[in-house]
């Protein structure tokens, strides 16, 4: 998110703030979320949040941001189908739980609101492409995967199946299912 200019925001009135969204985020929804209820809970004024946020939809996905990117790392093992297979084991995972839940609620919310599917797409599925972009592009350097790859479109190719099942059919999401997603995706771009 970028900052405003003035004064720099208090550390300890900004993380009461993010921890205010992302708790009233679990206990009613994002649409039942609003900056009144966040202000209330954090004990500072709209005006506060205002000042460092232009709307509900960037201070809610700041909010969960913050609670939850450090459950997605990105992995290294000097394997792209290895790295693959984990990175997309943890956001099953992660998608599965409770908090991860959320996700697929503010992809239902953004089909009518407009300024948080845009905060989703470039603050939580923007990077998480990125990471996979990384691990893709060592692959090629390692000489694993073919070398004229559109790499968005295996992204999409590896990930779209598991939001899919996640949005869609409800079907299960475990690591036996990841390894054959990843072992179909990776029958097609291996070198």
């Amino acid at each position: 998110m970028e900052k405003k200019k003035g004064r720099p925001r208090n550390v300890a009135t900004e993380k009461a703030i993010l921890e205010a969204s992302y708790d009233l985020l679990l206990e009613y929804g994002f649409g039942k979320v609003t900056v009144e209820k966040i202000a209330e809970r954090a004990k500072v004024s709209k005006a506060t949040i205002y000042k460092w946020w232009p709307n509900k939809a960037a201070v809610v996905m700041d909010g969960f941001l913050s609670a939850t990117m450090s459950r997605l790392p990105t992995p290294d093992t000097g394997s792209v189908i290895k790295d693959i297979v984990i990175q997309a084991s943890n956001l099953a995972n992660f998608l599965t739980t409770t908090e991860g839940k959320v996700i697929t609620e503010l992809i239902g919310e953004g089909q009518f609101d407009c300024k948080l599917a845009e905060a989703y797409r470039l603050r939580y599925f923007n990077p998480r492409r990125l990471d996979s972009r990384r691990i893709l592009e060592k692959g090629m350097q390692r000489g694993e995967l073919k070398k004229d790859l559109d790499l968005e479109l295996c992204i999409d190719l590896i990930y779209g199946p598991l939001f899919y099942r996640l949005l869609v059919t409800n079907e299960k999401i475990d690591e036996d299912i990841i390894k054959a997603l990843v072992k179909y995706a990776f029958a097609g771009i291996k070198a």
